[in-house]
């Protein structure tokens, strides 16, 4: 993988503009500016690997390049282990008493979908080898790595007793038909398989597997035009557990990415999962937040612009020539 072509991938403009040449700045306060308002927010989840492994790791150059653009938490933990207790964080804000990788299982508290239903927001969950749209069942496609555990949308009683809500739980092979058409749902909430979010490790299925399935299928999301300058998307990289019990569930990774996100940020507040829902569903115009989200933290401190004095990060300085965008042109989006 090139500078050069990563840069592509990423957009060539927001790239050049940037240059590599990032300031990192290392925040205390909470928040400078309230959260805006998203057109869209993304949010992917990567499994069982702790900050350290990830932030600074050559293994995945992609999710480094932007961690080192864009806002990076530094003190964000997970709550707990095994992975389904933080997935219902995410989206419920609690383990709604689930501390094992149980499934199928049953979830009746307030929760992301009826907070998204009842305020008229679209969503997709897209999940990776699920058998197909609105599918229930805990395993996935024949020789695909689905994993219902990792899929906290078909706990949910909201989607179990309702057809028409279940399919908004799409095959991620949904994913390019909506970049395609630009038709993405206004909150969407992606899972690879548990070979493509690192899960099951090893060298066909490490952090590398991980970082090149973020590569090839975030890459053209980040070229469209709601990320680049003017816009308003927003895109969440999080793995769901660390290796240790710190603070429940150990460090991990946590990059937020946007053009309203302060470049080359680095927040040292302390956040978990709760507050990466209440962020999400607080930037679609939602004003209920579901259970733990309700009294979570404010993450609006990565918004904004940077006005204090930096002090530069090592830098690399490229200077890759600019290329026609090709079938990665920038596209227009509608909510849907």
């Amino acid at each position: 993988m090139t500078m050069l072509n990563t840069a592509h991938r990423i957009g060539v403009r927001t790239f050049l503009s940037l240059g590599l040449a990032f300031a990192v700045v290392l925040s205390t306060p909470r928040a400078f500016a309230a959260t805006p308002t998203f057109s869209h927010v993304f949010i992917v989840v990567e499994e069982n690997e702790s900050y350290s492994q990830v932030v600074g790791n050559p293994s995945m150059p992609y999710l480094n390049i932007l961690i080192n653009s864009y806002g990076l938490a530094t003190q964000y933990f997970a709550n707990g282990h095994p992975s389904l207790p933080n997935y219902l964080w995410l989206t419920s804000g609690s383990n709604d008493g689930f501390t094992t990788d149980i499934c199928p299982g049953t979830v009746s508290a307030d929760n992301v979908v009826r907070q998204l239903t009842a305020a008229g927001i679209s969503w997709h969950a897209y999940m990776e080898d699920l058998k197909a749209a609105g599918s229930l069942t805990c395993g996935g496609i024949s020789g695909g790595k689905y994993a219902g555990r990792h899929d906290p949308f078909i706990y949910f009683t909201d989607v179990q007793n309702n057809p028409a809500v279940a399919a908004n739980i799409v095959p991620f092979t949904q994913f390019a038909s909506d970049l395609a058409a630009g038709t993405f749902p206004r909150y969407n909430f992606i899972v690879p398989n548990t070979c493509n979010d690192a899960h099951d490790g090893g060298t066909t299925c490490g952090l590398a597997t991980a970082d090149a399935w973020l590569y090839t299928n975030i890459g053209p999301l980040l070229n469209t035009n709601m990320f680049q300058p003017g816009g308003d998307g927003v895109l969440i990289v999080v793995f769901d557990e660390g290796t240790d019990s710190t603070n429940g569930g150990g460090q991990v990774e946590w990059v937020i990415v946007g053009p309203k996100i302060k470049q080359g940020y680095r927040s040292t507040s302390f956040y978990q999962h709760q507050d990466t829902l209440r962020l999400m569903l607080e930037g679609l115009g939602v004003t209920t937040f579901p259970q733990g989200a309700a009294t979570a933290s404010d993450m609006a401190e990565f918004f904004g612009t940077i006005t204090s004095t930096p002090t530069p990060s090592p830098t690399k300085t490229p200077t890759p020539t600019p290329t026609p965008l090709g079938h990665h042109d920038h596209k227009k989006f509608k909510s849907t």
